[in-house]
């Protein structure tokens, strides 16, 4: 697990977005900075008596993304470190859409 929490892009991201920018690779691309513009809310439910943990995104346009996490034992359970695990997945999701979004512009200005 890589240390994240909620309203930071992980470490790999930042890295990742500095080696391209320092490398002139400005192409139309998906940056860590779009990802958490497109999250305009988050809504979290824990399952009475479980450890599974459920994060709900909403995106600017209305759509939702759902990520889990879920501790094997309730003794290891810790509700905080759950939410983050379940954003964290939630938001991994909007790669792809995002990514996806991008090229149908692209192709669209083609």
């Amino acid at each position: 697990m890589n240390n994240r929490d909620g309203s930071v892009p992980s470490t790999d991201e930042a890295l990742l977005e500095q080696k391209l920018q320092e490398k002139g690779l400005n192409a139309p691309r998906i940056t860590p900075a779009d990802i958490d513009g497109a999250i305009v809310g988050e809504r979290y439910h824990v399952f009475p008596g479980t450890t599974m943990t459920v994060c709900l995104l909403t995106l600017r346009n209305g759509f939702y993304v759902t990520g889990e996490s879920a501790a094997v034992s309730l003794a290891n359970f810790d509700e905080q470190i759950g939410r983050d695990i379940a954003r964290r997945n939630a938001r991994d999701k909007i790669w792809s859409l995002e990514g996806y979004a991008l090229r149908n512009r692209l192709m669209e200005k083609e």
